[in-house]
């Protein structure tokens, strides 16, 4: 199978229960929270190789990404570290994500060790996925491989609309939500349609509603139901299961319907990595969900 080069945050992550969201100048108080393993482009990477896929990791770290646990964690998975640096003085990139009791979010995102981004070499690659991560690297990445995935995330606000292009321009997958898409076309002043017909695959995610896959034809791909107890990670679990159907070859419905799956898995326990399926249990769901066999 063909290793997929994944680029952007390694972080920690804080989630916090609240019982809503304050005024601006007042103030409520937390129910519970949990540090946890995350990042995007960490969060990818585990899952891909958590699905019995090959994944290397691109990113800048802290010295805490040692001691912290963290890089111990993803070595057992199987994720190769080979191209994460240590910065001295630095710390991990931190996120922290507050929910309140209907699940709607908010999250605030320190970069630490990732404002280094600009200093890593850029590697070559066949396959990469571009996740949220310093826009200055990411241009640089997406010259630097065969086949292009991106997703600029909340990192969007970051990018210039030169930016942006330049690596739509490279780009075979874009991967976004519903916000972001709208966001994106506004600061490139282009359609969706535009987009789709020069990235070729835009696949958006709509939450619990689902997803749709853009490329000759509109694919509706609907949402696995479970009951949730976490939003956290959920895109980042479909964007995995999406891409190691499609190193393997599979149609674009049935990516989409593996990322959907992926993604009922991720959104069972608190955190972005703390449930994981493996690929047997991926299919076993996938099948009883959609009645066809993959």
């Amino acid at each position: 199978m063909q290793k997929i080069l994944v680029v952007g945050h390694v972080a920690l992550d804080y989630i916090f229960s609240i019982p809503g969201f304050p005024d601006v100048n007042s103030s409520t108080y937390v129910i519970e929270y949990e540090r946890f393993y995350g990042g995007g482009a960490a969060n990818i990477a585990a899952t891909i190789v958590s699905l019995g896929g090959k994944c290397e990791l691109t990113a800048p770290v802290g010295m805490d990404f040692s001691h912290s646990g963290y890089e111990a964690h993803l070595e057992n998975l199987g994720v190769e570290l080979d191209h994460l640096v240590k910065f001295e003085g630095e710390k991990m990139a931190r996120c922290y994500i507050f929910n309140d009791e209907n699940q709607n979010q908010i999250t605030y995102f320190y970069w630490g060790a990732s404002d280094r981004f600009p200093e890593l070499e850029v590697p070559k690659a066949k396959i990469v996925h571009i996740a949220t991560a310093n826009p200055v690297f990411n241009v640089k990445m997406a010259h630097m491989a065969e086949i292009v995935s991106f997703d600029p995330g909340q990192d969007l606000v970051r990018y210039s609309a030169q930016e942006l292009q330049s690596i739509l321009r490279e780009t075979d997958i874009l991967f976004a939500n519903r916000h972001e898409i709208q966001r994106l076309c506004k600061i490139i002043t282009k359609s969706l349609a535009d987009i789709r017909d020069e990235v070729g695959t835009v696949v958006v995610t709509y939450g619990a509603e689902g997803s749709r896959i853009y490329a000759n034809e509109r694919i509706e791909i609907p949402s696995v139901q479970v009951s949730s107890v976490d939003p956290t990670g959920a895109g980042d679990g479909y964007r995995a299961g999406f891409l190691i159907g499609f190193v393997k070859g599979y149609d674009l419905d049935v990516c989409g319907k593996i990322g959907a799956t992926v993604a009922s898995f991720v959104v069972e326990k608190r955190g972005t990595q703390t449930n994981l399926p493996d690929w047997s249990q991926m299919k076993e769901r996938y099948e009883r969900f959609f009645h066809e066999t993959i």
